[in-house]
């Protein structure tokens, strides 16, 4: 590996990222602004090596900013990590709006297009799938049941312009607060009935569930007869008169939606009715300078184009909610980002927990060490575009720009709700090796390393570990990100989609206690 052995990523930053093995003795060289330093002892791959003397209690920074400080003195040279970094205070400020430039202009007859499948209401599907929706646990199995009757090759044979009946199964549906958790989970189920993704539906409940199918139609307008949305059936298990008779009767809705959904075809759309997931999983030292500011590159590509790109993670953009909300289009918009970073310090403390606690036992061997280092890596999946809009949880995203949605860390959590939304494409940055798949929308996954790409070949779609490698620039890596991104809306399968990944990965946020 060519270069330095170590990368500094600002003038202001007291520790540099190893990008190989380093052993004790060795001279750091090439370390911008660094000076002579000698190693004291092993630097594993990935991790922090601190280029000066850090007191005890001083603050220890990466991006030129804070991550942390010393637990005891750091001697330059030593490997700094949780033995000797811990969270600390943050006197971070939140400004609102004063970084909020717009991004520049497409060039006249730079304009591109994808080929999808328009949708009512301006929008587009990137897939073509039918989806068989839980209102409850109880009638998980029924739906599993249904969407398993439509996986034989035959059906494949005569339907080939379907990409699957999905089964959308979940743990909640009752024993739950009929406030906001239910609501909450009705927008999640809405979502899923409205993506652009989905073609049509069939709902199945049980029939005593306080997630009544009648109330989930009424409270998300899923029985507007002008909405274009109504399902192929509505099926309770304790009217039908049992598992089979419902089964049977879903089956006979799906197999009615099957030739209309078959005659639909794909055709050019603008890059405006693009709505792409931003996500990471499985990070390591390396996701914020390789794979999440490449990713931040397609998505101001994308922005400029017109199409809607959505971070999400709040307690992954914990320690780093100030760059966000210095982007803000307007003051409201930054202290949405405030409100929700107060909610979840809340939220945590009523639980005995504490944010920091997120970075997983993955994140740390890969070189993170607190919450604060991995949100400063995290928030640069959102590019330079300013914020344009902050939703809750599954709320239909209406876009254009970058937005933020607030949702947990857990990978399958947060991708649920920003499919929910209506994202229908989504890049799921990993460091570890993360081979989430979310149907219905196509995930495409981006290695932050080259070891990681070599080694999972089979589930990583592009390998962003070029840059640490000193082969490609970020700004390269985001334009061929940019162009897999056109392609996998477009049409052409992910790895996870190759791999049969994403019909288990649908997790709705679940609130409250369980009654």
């Amino acid at each position: 590996m060519p270069g330095p052995a170590a990368i500094r990523l600002s003038p202001a930053d007291n520790v540099a990222v190893a990008r190989r093995v380093l052993l004790p003795g060795q001279t750091l060289d090439g370390v911008d602004a660094a000076g002579e330093v000698i190693l004291r002892e092993k630097i594993p791959a990935l991790h922090k090596v601190a280029l000066e003397r850090i007191p005890d209690g001083h603050e220890v920074r990466r991006y030129g900013q804070p991550i942390g400080v010393a637990r005891g003195d750091i001697a330059a040279g030593s490997h700094v990590h949780s033995h000797n970094l811990v969270l600390g205070p943050s006197a971070r400020a939140h400004e609102f709006g004063v970084d909020a430039r717009p991004l520049p202009p497409l060039a006249p007859g730079h304009e591109r297009t994808f080929n999808g499948y328009a949708r009512p209401g301006g929008r587009a599907g990137t897939r073509n799938y039918l989806a068989v929706i839980s209102s409850v646990n109880c009638s998980a199995s029924v739906s599993r049941y249904v969407a398993d009757h439509f996986r034989s090759p035959a059906v494949r044979r005569e339907f080939p312009e379907v990409d699957g009946v999905m089964a959308f199964t979940h743990k909640s549906g009752c024993a739950m607060s009929p406030d906001e958790p239910t609501r909450l989970l009705q927008r999640v189920l809405a979502g899923i009935a409205r993506h652009p993704n989905i073609t049509g539906y069939v709902l199945v409940g049980l029939g005593c569930e306080v997630n009544q199918t009648a109330f989930l139609l009424k409270n998300e307008h899923l029985d507007d007869a002008t909405a274009g949305e109504i399902p192929a059936a509505v099926l309770n298990i304790q009217t039908q008169g049992g598992v089979q008779r419902t089964v049977d009767a879903a089956v006979q809705a799906v197999s009615r939606l099957l030739p209309s959904a078959n005659a639909l075809r794909r055709t050019p759309q603008p890059l405006s009715r693009l709505v792409l997931a931003l996500n990471c999983g499985g990070s390591d030292g390396a996701s914020g300078i390789t794979a999440n500011p490449a990713l931040g590159v397609a998505s101001d590509l994308l922005v400029r184009h017109g199409a809607t790109t959505v971070l999400a993670e709040t307690p992954e953009i914990y320690g780093a909610e100030h760059l966000l909300t210095r982007r803000a289009v307007r003051p409201e918009v930054g202290q949405q980002i405030v409100e929700l970073i107060r909610w979840w310090e809340d939220h945590v403390r009523r639980h005995g927990a504490t944010i920091d606690n997120n970075p997983s036992v993955g994140n740390k061997e890969g070189g993170l060490t607190t919450i604060f280092e991995k949100s400063l890596g995290a928030v640069a999946k959102g590019g330079q575009a300013p914020l344009a809009a902050v939703y809750r949880y599954a709320e239909t995203i209406r876009g254009p720009g970058f937005c933020f949605m607030d949702t947990p860390g857990y990978d399958p959590v947060s991708m649920t709700g920003l499919v929910a939304g209506g994202c229908n494409v989504a890049v799921f940055t990993t460091g570890r090796g993360s081979v989430y798949g979310c149907k219905p929308a196509p995930s495409l996954k981006v290695s932050t390393n080259t070891p990681l790409y070599d080694w999972m070949r089979d589930d990583m779609d592009l390998n962003a570990g070029t840059i640490l490698d000193g082969g490609e620039t970020v700004e390269q890596v985001g334009a061929r990100l940019f162009e897999a991104i056109l392609a996998t809306a477009s049409g052409e399968r992910t790895k996870s989609e190759m791999a049969g990944l994403g019909d288990e990965e649908f997790a709705p946020w679940i609130l409250g206690p369980v009654l």
